[in-house]
């Protein structure tokens, strides 16, 4: 059953009608699922669980590698379903849910959670690296993560649970906690968690080590791209937000301001600066997208704009936060099937197990509670009384696309009015050629708000090969070997004259000179309805296919449309969604392709059990050939209606002109001439001296 609630005020929230009373409902509704499945007062929070394959515990690993699972599992559910507990129980101390009341629980769980002996004693590190044989003074534990999370918990209901032990229960949670404070953890956002571990003793006046401190702060400083983005290993991702601009703002209030101000200085630099265009990544509606790892988090994406507000100088507009925040919220908890008999399910959506990772658990999504850290902001907070904004959004033209373009972290997001669609395209990609799920997460030509990305289509047809098509990814099969590759690595280069270059190698590996490997120079640029791409193959062997598919298509009763405009194609579908919201694509293609078509899927998009990839596909035969196209031009165009497309959305090219003499778009500038007049001007050769990884 999804969420819907009762107190809706439409004055002071025109987009969502969502108030500081409908959050609360909210955050009850969730925690009612929770103890919903909880046998008793002593039980720990271990909800149901659907996937045994991908998640932990691990049942292929060892007995004692298992328990540690298990530990932390436990502790996993306690603390991330306190996000949300946590400040429920600070606005009404004496709330009762499924018959728990909840300050008493959490109160007996944590401690418990603390206390060697005790079933539901998760460990301290020290204990956990003993049972795990020891040796690498450098193994980290998941316990760590929560414990950062229980700290925020204890902070956010001090009144109501933390201030109601007794000294000896305070000193035996501190001893636990320091020691995972002051253990290893790893080298990227996981600094965060100590810091915040070791600035909430300080807080209560326990012993810390400085010297610690100060060295995890200086890291994660180091790790600021700009923008107020962070890079966390080779990736960028929702991390940036969730993680660094929701931790560094409460480290700054509990330790930074007055102990480190020089560092607070910067980390609330980078807050500020993130939310000069963190709104823009975001659509009309609101929504989130699917996008880099851990995606069963959902609308935890939005806590970085809350934590703005710990800050003593914040800049985001509150009346725009909360409008994002709501909006994401209800794009979530406002749908079917997204909470199964109380339970977020593993997915984006429903159940979806292509998206999930190996360090989540069945309880791992509960992450998204993050996003109820705003009902810590008292009910007189600008974030509540604020009317809602929606931003840019509001200022653009009917067919107005808004794009930001951010050159640190290899981002670009546009935000097209006429859809109201939020289209991301990511550069700096690096995965393992092996890594498929790490390349849908990352390495998509571009991912959309309302079509979060389809994984590898399955199809019985007949004559239809698995791994042959990818949405939003070109497939390249060397006809020769028959053997078919993926891009692993994203280059970036940045926008020219509103067209956006990158370079995607595919099967890269250092193991290889560049010239060896097979890339496609990348360049796409904005229509009203979505992208169009002139991408230029770079190839050392011939014969080749491509494929290139569009976003994946809920397929829940499909319209097929074929189009022809003199040599330009184009396919049209047109059907609904799982929540039964009209939808319609349509992929056309230019020179460089030989034809379209289109395969029907199962369990391979998130959001319906059945789906559509349209996709164009061409052949390279000659090994060195130069009158056959170095070019493949495209475009995928989407609407939220199903009003059709007018003949110049399909088909917008009036005329494509080649400065090469065998007009294949050898080399040169190719110019787009739309009918609307503009012109757009191609060319590859300046991005070789300023692509960056």
């Amino acid at each position: 059953m999804k969420f819907e609630s009762t107190v809706l005020d439409y004055q002071l929230s025109p987009y969502t009608g969502l108030t500081r009373e409908s959050w609360m409902e909210a955050g009850k509704y969730m925690l009612h699922g929770i103890f919903q499945n909880i046998s008793d007062f002593e039980a720990p929070v271990v909800m149901p669980r659907k996937e045994t394959d991908v998640t932990y515990p691990h049942l292929n690993h060892s007995e004692e590698e298992q328990e540690v699972q298990r530990k932390a599992e436990k502790f996993e559910g306690l603390t991330r379903t306190f996000f949300i507990a946590a400040p429920v129980i600070h606005n009404e101390p004496e709330i009762t849910v499924c018959g728990y009341k909840l300050k008493d629980y959490y109160k007996n769980q944590v401690l418990r959670t603390c206390t060697k002996g005790d079933s539901n004693y998760v460990g301290t590190y020290d204990e956990l690296w003993e049972l795990t044989g020891g040796g690498n003074p450098f193994r980290v534990f998941q316990q760590t993560v929560e414990t950062c999370a229980l700290v925020i918990c204890l902070w956010l209901c001090k009144e109501e649970v933390w201030d109601t032990y007794t000294k000896q229960e305070k000193d035996r949670i501190a001893a636990f906690l320091s020691n995972y404070a002051h253990a290893s953890t790893a080298p990227q956002n996981w600094r965060l968690f100590n810091m915040l571990d070791l600035a909430f003793l300080h807080m209560e006046g326990y012993p810390v080590d400085k010297e610690i401190m100060a060295d995890h702060a200086q890291a994660i400083l180091a790790y600021s791209v700009g923008d107020g983005w962070y890079r966390d290993g080779h990736s960028f991702d929702y991390y940036s937000c969730w993680a660094f601009n929701v931790y560094a703002p409460l480290w700054n209030l509990w330790y930074g301001y007055e102990n480190e101000p020089e560092l607070a200085r910067h980390f609330e630099e980078q807050s500020n600066r993130l939310m000069r265009t963190y709104a823009g990544f975001f659509d009309k509606d609101g929504y989130t997208n699917m996008w880099g790892r851990s995606c069963i988090y959902r609308n935890a994406s939005t806590s970085a704009f809350d934590a703005n507000f710990f800050l003593r100088h914040p800049e985001m507009d509150p009346g725009l936060a909360r409008r994002i925040c709501s909006g994401s919220l209800l794009q979530f908890l406002g749908r079917e099937g997204v909470v199964e008999d109380g339970v977020p399910q593993l997915g984006f959506y429903g159940q979806f197990s292509p998206l999930v990772q190996g360090y989540s658990c069945a309880e791992s999504p509960y992450w998204m509670g993050k996003a109820f850290l705003c009902l810590h902001l008292p009910a007189e907070h600008p974030f509540w009384t604020a009317k809602e904004n929606n931003g840019s959004w509001e200022r653009l033209g009917e067919k107005e696309v808004k794009v930001t373009a951010l050159n640190g972290p290899a981002l670009c997001f546009s935000n097209h009015n006429a859809n109201g669609e939020t289209i991301l395209r990511t550069g700096k990609v690096l995965k393992n050629a092996g890594d498929i799920h790490g390349m849908w997460n990352y390495a998509k030509l571009c991912f959309n708000t309302k079509y979060p990305w389809e994984s590898t289509p399955l199809s019985k047809e007949e004559g239809f090969i698995a791994g042959s098509v990818e949405s939003e990814q070109y497939v390249l099969e060397d006809l020769t070997s028959g053997r078919r590759s993926l891009a692993n690595a994203t280059f970036w280069y940045g926008e020219k004259q509103g067209v956006l270059y990158r370079r995607q190698f595919f099967d890269y590996t250092l193991q290889q000179e560049a010239h060896w490997i097979p890339a496609v120079n990348l360049a796409d640029f904005l229509v009203p309805y979505g992208i169009m791409r002139v991408d230029k193959h770079r190839l050392c062997c011939r014969p080749v296919r491509f494929t290139l598919g569009a976003y994946g298509f809920p397929d829940n009763g499909t319209e097929v449309i074929e189009r022809q405009c003199g040599a330009a194609k184009s396919i049209i579908l047109k059907g609904r969604d799982a929540a039964g919201a009209p939808k319609q694509l349509a992929m056309t293609i230019y020179d460089g392709w030989d034809g379209l078509g289109l395969v029907r899927s199962s369990g391979t998009n998130p959001d319906s059990e059945h789906s559509v990839v349209v996709y164009a596909v061409t052949e390279r035969k000659k090994q060195y050939g130069a009158h056959e196209f170095y070019t493949m031009i495209s475009q995928v165009i989407t609407k939220e209606s199903h009003e059709d497309f007018t003949e110049e959305e399909l088909f917008p090219l009036k005329e494509i002109s080649y400065e090469d003499s065998t007009r294949t778009g050898a080399y040169g500038t190719i110019t787009l001439h739309l009918k609307d007049g503009t012109k757009k001007y191609i060319n590859f050769e300046e991005i070789e001296a300023g692509l960056t990884l």
